[in-house]
């Protein structure tokens, strides 16, 4: 089968496609998968890239899987024989190592039947940066019906479904991002808006219970001020800016406000959650763009830019 691999760490350029051995059901909650599209995430660059403590993962000098890819939509074509949740034919998305190839392999407990009033582009940009949003707001920032949250990179991949979300939880939502992308945002539902390219939140006065920094870029200790009392401060990766470790472990034991790290933990019960919100028309993901899978490279130069709006998608079939 073809799928895009890289053989060593690096730039975009080390992306190619290559042919490689078709997966193949091994244990019984497995099902096999032709994929129709997968997205392309940070994830996918940070892997890449080789940066440290990804390379302890997954090899100190080359990489040891060299698919990447973490969402999948598609087909089923054959199941295990534990599994009750799916039938051949079916429609699916979910987590899944390895989605940027034709078939994969994945447990059905990650995995969930496509919304009905969704693409395959559509249904691949869901799973991770929409499970990170629901958990980082509902688990982790436990946010209740009128609490106040702020979302930092409203625009960018789980920025944009954190929007939604908040305003599905009940908060009064206001969201972060460029000049050029205040307008689709706020249409997205969020309360306010502020354009980071001529106000720093941070000085306007204002608190918030939670503040998702959705991209990374902020720190705890810049967003202290415009924290409540027992506000939250979640941040989606610890590996950039490379200084977050540090604060979260501080923000962890001095004073009421606290610091977070959240990375999704894949499962089946978010996923439906999020089929249901899909068909309730309460939360659809933004497509910036859909490359074919022979345009992987352009694929990791565009979302390494850091200037996606919404989310980037392969189409593999």
């Amino acid at each position: 089968m073809k799928a895009a691999i890289f053989k060593s760490y690096g730039s975009p350029e080390v992306m190619e496609i290559g042919d490689v051995d078709k997966p193949f059901i091994k244990d019984e909650d497995q099902v096999l998968i032709k994929v129709v599209s997968a997205s392309v995430n940070q994830y996918d660059n940070l892997f890449r890239k080789g940066y440290f403590p990804t390379r302890l993962e997954n090899g100190l000098t080359k990489p040891k899987a060299q698919i990447l890819g973490i969402d999948v939509s598609g087909t089923v074509e054959a199941i295990g024989k534990n599994v009750q949740k799916f039938k051949i034919g079916d429609h699916v998305f979910g987590s899944c190592a390895g989605s940027h190839a034709e078939y994969v392999c994945p447990r059905q407990n990650v995995l969930s039947i496509m919304p009905i009033n969704s693409t395959f582009e559509e249904a691949a940009a869901i799973p991770c940066a929409a499970q990170t949003a629901l958990q980082a707001l509902r688990d982790v920032g436990q946010i209740e019906a009128g609490d106040k949250v702020l979302i930092y990179g409203a625009s960018g991949g789980v920025g944009h479904f954190a929007v939604q979300l908040a305003v599905y939880l009940g908060a009064e939502v206001t969201a972060v991002c460029s000049t050029s992308n205040l307008e689709w945002v706020k249409n997205l539902g969020a309360h306010h808006v502020i354009d980071y390219t001529e106000e720093d939140f941070a000085r306007n006065g204002k608190k918030y219970d939670v503040i998702l920094d959705a991209v990374g870029k902020r720190t705890f200790f810049s967003c202290l001020r415009s924290l409540t009392e027992n506000g939250i401060y979640i941040t989606e990766h610890p590996l950039y800016p490379k200084y977050h470790p540090i604060q979260l472990m501080i923000g962890s034991i001095i004073g009421s406000k606290k610091a977070k790290i959240h990375l999704a933990k894949p499962n089946d019960s978010d996923l439906d959650l999020l089929r249901v919100l899909m068909e309730q028309e309460k939360v659809r993901p933004v497509i910036e763009k859909c490359f074919p899978l022979n345009e992987i490279v352009e694929a990791h130069r565009h979302v390494e830019s850091g200037r996606t709006k919404g989310k980037v998608v392969l189409k593999i079939e």
